[in-house]
């Protein structure tokens, strides 16, 4: 009788949402995530009762952790622990001469900042080479105090795979942590000024020339707005703030980065500031700071505001106050939605996340910490914001920040072993997978170096290519279950080029397998999640390898072209038992040194991603200087010159090379790719991840990659739609104008009814509709489509 007088109802409160989100965000009382690399060391403050976990991550790698009281006295008994060595790793860790982003100098005034003295200092080891990954150390927190955790490791010789890999420390805090009481990272130098702004208020202050000021969040997900004036304005009586409309218009672009667009102006175009380094990588795209009408609007008037806030924090420099501020909106994640709508969610930003500018001339900034509390804007926990100045005389390289998972720690941009010799000869680069890279090269241009490529030799640093060394009685079945290739195939000093995909059959990367041994082998991909994929699949199978990364310890130049085969043969030694570069083969390998049996140790490949007769040269970055010497002093007379990005894009679009995020993602499988003689599904025979998927997709495939021949000289790219009469059939990967063949050429992928050569297509601009481009379907290599130049 009830039921049919009431409705049914699941009884009880309401069930949260369940969000699934990266460790400690918005997680107060979880644990702290810290990523010690190899060969670097970390510093952390403890507190009484706190636990500390460190994981081997990878494997292999050492450990020493160096434990002082509040005072600075080393005492292993802070941790619980009994010293067992003499912290010899970490003393030769920190003694040794920096390399750009390892922070190892940050880490010095740190120790010093707490008075601690590695001299006569006792350490606790453990781990060792042997050691599995996933191993781990819990230790507990008798007194407050700090930690020094170090991953100490030797250089790695390329013909060998003792590499350093990382350790992850978790600290969870006796007392979880409540706003405000989070620690702030230690400053990146001596400060000039250290500055709190409190939730909901905003502060101003001065920064000379020249100095840089740094913008953290505290707590994290907390917005910050950012206004700049010309001081010497300011004295004249002129009010110019940054303008929003004058920066995007010059940087032509969105958001602030590192690099070539990182600069904001003021009305009169004049540049106040620019971004230096940045660890989130996410900012607003130059709204507005929230004022009192936009609360009046949504139903809170009265409501706290950034825009009020400035008023009042600029009236001592007599400032005139306004509605509204223009300002640059730090750690607010907005975008431009597919309806040209502009939308908001929640920020980013974590724990400690900064930006750090630079003054480009006397000026007076403020800063609030945003106040609304009425969308997810600053994550629903308003918490505070600090500010850092530093002098001008500080040096701190450019850098942005990645993850390679969610749960990664940021890491800056670096510079790669050749860094100071690209830079000599260019200011073009880009952050190209956390490393800058030379896009075009000055006093050549991207014509020049592309010509060079086909008819002499070129350089160019490709050193960011992600690396891993896969070891162990259980190596090749990993690796065969994992790869589309046939691995159980691949002699010793071999190489071969595959995929490797998902269980879909979509690809996760593509790459080369080098095998050093029976048991040893090396993937090199572009993908840094390459490596936590192979250590996900191998703890699955119980099987018994070790997958470690060694993209640090190993970087490479690519010598392409005619010529390449000569400029080798000048320098690279090779011992009685190993091939000469003038015998090596396609898709071998030798190892070798520079100039003698006592130069320096590399391994060389003939490989490349040009289309031509190439070689890689891998080395350990402290030999990079010497390496790319070698080869500039050997090629100048055959013609040699340093190749970037841009010539780099056109050749390999010429050779049908496909680039990740362009021609393949995760939705592609390696037949629409173009890479199908990567899959041998009838000769293969074990099963490996994406076979039955695989075997599905080629049978009923739904696109096909081809080469299009565009009858314009209208540019055209990445994502513009290809059309027969009104219907899309498909959408360029990439484009650009080949300077051999005198026309524009695309990759581009298309519905199997018009993937046959000599097919008439149109490839739309605007909206796809208003202009068309007419193109005709061809060969995926539009040169030298039987690889008979690198095989020469």
């Amino acid at each position: 009788m009830l039921d049919e007088r009431f409705p049914n109802v699941v009884s009880g409160p309401p069930r949260a949402s369940r969000l699934i989100r990266p460790n400690g965000i918005l997680q107060h009382n979880a644990p702290e995530r810290y990523e010690v690399a190899g060969g670097r060391a970390l510093l952390v403050s403890l507190r009484e009762g706190d636990t500390i976990r460190i994981v081997n991550h990878e494997g292999g790698q050492r450990c020493e952790l160096v434990a002082a009281d509040e005072s600075g006295r080393i005492d292993a008994a802070v941790i619980g622990a009994k010293s067992n060595s003499t912290a010899e790793g970490t003393r030769a860790l920190l003694a040794r001469g920096d390399r750009a982003g390892e922070g190892l100098s940050g880490l010095r005034s740190g120790l010093k900042r707490r008075g601690i003295d590695l001299a006569q200092a006792g350490a606790v080891s453990f781990f060792d080479p042997s050691t599995k990954a996933g191993t781990e150390e819990n230790f507990t927190v008798s007194r407050p105090g700090h930690l020094l955790v170090a991953a100490p490791a030797e250089p790695m010789d390329p013909h060998s795979q003792d590499t350093a890999t990382p350790l992850v420390v978790f600290i969870q805090r006796a007392k979880p942590r409540q706003v405000g009481q989070f620690d702030l990272p230690d400053p990146l130098a001596d400060p000039l000024l250290d500055l709190r702004v409190s939730s909901a208020t905003a502060r101003a202050y001065f920064v000379k020339a020249g100095d840089y000021f740094q913008v953290l969040d505290v707590d994290g997900r907390q917005c910050t707005d950012l206004q700049c004036f010309d001081a010497r304005k300011l004295e004249k009586g002129i009010e110019r703030p940054i303008d929003v409309t004058t920066s995007r218009t010059i940087m032509g672009h969105a958001y602030s980065m590192p690099g070539l667009h990182n600069k904001y102006y003021d009305q009169d175009m004049t540049a106040l500031i620019e971004v230096v380094q940045d660890t989130v990588g996410r900012h607003d795209a130059f709204a507005m700071a929230c004022a009192a009408k936009y609360y009046d609007d949504i139903g809170y008037p009265g409501h706290v505001n950034c825009s009020d806030n400035f008023n009042y924090a600029l009236s001592e420099y007599g400032i005139s106050a306004r509605p509204g501020w223009m300002a640059v909106n730090l750690f607010f994640n907005t975008a431009i939605d597919a309806h040209g709508v502009l939308i908001s969610d929640e920020p980013w930003s974590r724990p400690g996340d900064y930006v750090l500018f630079r003054a480009l001339t006397d000026i007076v900034c403020v800063n609030s910490a945003c106040p609304d509390d009425t969308s997810p804007a600053n994550g629903w926990y308003l918490s505070d914001i600090h500010v850092r100045t530093y002098s001008g005389a500080e040096k701190f390289q450019r850098a942005a920040a990645w993850r390679p998972t969610p749960n990664s720690e940021p890491r800056m941009t670096q510079e790669t072993a050749f860094h100071e010799r690209t830079s000599a000869l260019t200011p073009n680069v880009v952050d190209y997978r956390g490393y800058w890279l030379p896009t075009v090269y000055s006093n050549n241009g991207a014509i020049d170096e592309y010509w060079a490529c086909r008819k002499a030799a070129v350089v160019m640093d490709l050193s960011p290519l992600r690396k891993f060394e896969i070891t162990g009685p259980d190596a090749e079945a990993l690796l065969n279950y994992t790869m589309t290739r046939d691995v159980s195939k691949l002699a010793v000093g071999q190489v071969v080029y595959t995929a490797m995909c998902y269980p879909s059959g979509g690809m996760l990367d593509d790459g080369t397998i080098y095998r050093l041994g029976r048991d040893n082998f090396r993937w090199i991909g572009g993908e840094e999640y390459g490596g936590e994929w192979l250590r996900e699949q191998a703890e699955k199978a119980g099987l018994q390898v070790m997958i470690r990364s060694s993209t640090d310890q190993m970087h490479n130049l690519a010598v392409q072209g005619p010529n390449s085969r000569e400029i080798l043969k000048r320098f690279i030694w090779t011992a009685e038992h190993q091939t000469k570069i003038e015998d090596l083969g396609w898709f071998r390998f030798t190892v070798g040194r520079i100039g003698d049996s006592k130069g320096v140790p590399v391994v060389v490949s003939r490989t490349g991603y040009t289309g031509e007769l190439g070689f890689e040269i891998f080395c350990h970055p402290r030999d990079g200087k010497a390496v790319w010497d070698a080869v500039w002093e050997n090629g100048q007379d055959l013609g040699l010159k340093p190749m970037g990005l841009d010539a780099l894009d056109m050749v390999r679009i010429e050779a049908g090379l496909i680039f990740a995020g362009y021609d393949f993602c995760a939705q592609t499988d390696p037949f629409e790719a173009g890479i199908g003689f990567t899959v041998p599904l009838k000769s293969k025979q074990v099963d490996f991840i994406g076979r039955e998927a695989l075997i599905r997709r080629k049978e009923t495939p739904a696109r096909k990659f081809v080469g299009l021949d565009v009858d314009a000289n209208l540019a055209i790219g990445h994502g513009d739609g290809i059309f027969q009469g009104r219907a899309q059939v498909g959408e360029i990967t990439s484009a650009t104008r080949s300077p051999l063949l005198g026309k524009n050429i695309a990759l581009a992928r298309v519905d199997p009814t018009v993937a046959e050569p000599g097919t008439q297509l149109e490839v739309g601009k605007l909206d796809g509709q208003q202009m068309r481009i007419p193109a005709t379907v061809v060969t995926l290599s539009h040169y030298d489509p039987k690889k008979t130049r690198p095989q020469s």
